[in-house]
């Protein structure tokens, strides 16, 4: 505050002929705003009263002005909004990880509603919707027109009820419908799984739950491999996460990072701007970081990708993510409900705002596309024969039992890999990245 005073002060003589001058003016320019304001203000109340006494049928008041506020939000961006009581508990139940519905994450694209990401393990993941998919109609009835919350709205109902949604999909020819099946939705924030010798830190969201979850996931795997040593690195898949709570994001960057900053946010004032910064403690214990993230990698998947990328403490692998680069705040109301509005950007550590741009991964590995189950691959290539399918073939007697164990045991991992890579090939290569640079490091010791 003193140095904004003293530069101040220090304008002031020099400053004393020009502010003379424009102060009338500008003056009037504020007088002449502030009257426009109220004119728009009374023309709300004109049309308002209109509607109310001339409308072909009565209306609700509450109704009216819930929709007028709602118009207002939605004409800023596609993710601020009103939520009404209702769904400001909903809101926060999710937050906390344990909601009802379909599990899908959904913004609003030039008055189409865009899937974000679906959730695994949810009602919408095992119906096989993708990030990128367009909604159009719920039950046959088109969405279009609809504000977002609106399209979420007739999207809810009782759990175990059917929906039936039309998707429109790039690549494919014609819309087509999906039906799923409403149920409880319990998130698993971060799950946690070995392959091979490389720990997988599967994040699906952040909410209160996920740094937790990933510290105590991180921790057991490293337990029961017997120690950090006997990993080779760690891979964060963050591919459709549609994002969640900013400080969680900051935790998670936090846990493999010793210092620097993480993320900024730069608001409308200077003022309102934020730095976070990392605290010394990496969880990986200095072992190499692939992050995987895709289409569906949204708002907080985005902040972890981007400070661990900046900070080169892990290798961002897949496509480029979804590019939501704002912060929004949620402001409680009178009458229970809450205002949802964007308030901020957010920066990456070098200073990059992600928004409309997403973050573009080191390595770039789309994910082919899944071939029917029952659709023969032409192309598959056949076992390649060896001498030891042969009948009748020796025996190799230079092998002891111990050699011949460790053999059996290195084909299981080859097949296991070729297995994965034909489930999930980006992670897949993900894996293959962090064996290489162990080989690597272990060659320069």
């Amino acid at each position: 505050m003193k140095k904004f005073v003293m530069a101040a002060i220090g304008g002031t003589l020099a400053g004393v002929v020009a502010t003379t001058q424009i102060a009338g003016p500008l003056i009037a320019q504020e007088t002449t705003r502030n009257t426009n304001v109220y004119e728009q203000l009374d023309l709300f109340g004109d049309i308002f009263e209109r509607i109310r006494a001339q409308y072909v049928e009565e209306v609700d008041e509450a109704d009216l002005i819930e929709a007028a506020i709602n118009g207002m939000l939605s004409s800023l961006d596609p993710h601020s909004s009103y939520l009404p009581p209702a769904d400001f508990d909903d809101m926060q139940v999710q937050t906390r990880g344990e909601f009802g519905g379909l599990g899908i994450e959904v913004t609003q694209e030039e008055g189409f509603v865009k899937v974000v990401s679906p959730i695994d393990g949810t009602p919408a993941d095992a119906a096989g919707m993708e990030s990128g998919d367009f909604i159009t109609h719920v039950d046959g009835e088109s969405l279009l027109g609809l504000t977002l919350d609106q399209a979420v709205e007739m999207m809810r109902g009782p759990v175990g009820s059917e929906i039936i949604i039309t998707v429109v999909r790039e690549g494919a020819d014609e819309p087509f419908d999906v039906s799923i099946i409403r149920d409880t939705i319990k998130l698993t924030a971060v799950r946690a799984r070995t392959e091979g010798d490389t720990v997988v830190l599967r994040v699906s969201t952040f909410n209160d739950q996920t740094y937790s979850n990933l510290k105590n996931g991180l921790e057991k795997e490293i337990e029961a491999a017997g120690g950090i040593d006997n990993i080779n690195g760690v891979v964060v898949d963050l591919r459709n996460n549609p994002g969640g709570l900013l400080n969680q994001a900051i935790r998670v960057s936090d846990a493999f990072l010793d210092a620097g900053e993480i993320v900024s946010t730069r608001g409308r004032a200077p003022e309102d701007g934020e730095r976070f910064n990392a605290s010394a403690g990496d969880l990986a214990q200095g072992k190499p970081i692939v992050v995987l993230i895709n289409g569906g990698s949204a708002s907080a998947s985005e902040i972890v990708a981007g400070a661990l990328q900046d900070h080169r403490r892990a290798i961002v692998v897949g496509t480029k993510s979804f590019g939501k680069g704002s912060v929004q705040t949620v402001m409680p109301l009178r009458g229970d409900g809450a205002m949802r509005l964007t308030t901020a950007r957010y920066y990456t550590p070098s200073g990059r705002s992600i928004q409309a741009l997403g973050v573009e991964p080191n390595v770039v590995v789309p994910q082919p596309r899944r071939q029917p189950e029952n659709d023969e691959d032409e192309s598959a290539t056949p076992r390649t024969r060896t001498e030891a399918d042969l009948r009748g073939s020796l025996d190799n007697d230079s092998f002891t039992e111990e050699e011949r164990r460790l053999l059996e045991e290195e084909r299981a991992r080859v097949e296991a890999a070729a297995e994965l890579r034909e489930e999930d090939f980006q992670l897949s290569y993900a894996i293959d990245l962090l064996t290489g640079l162990s080989a690597l490091a272990s060659a320069t010791e």
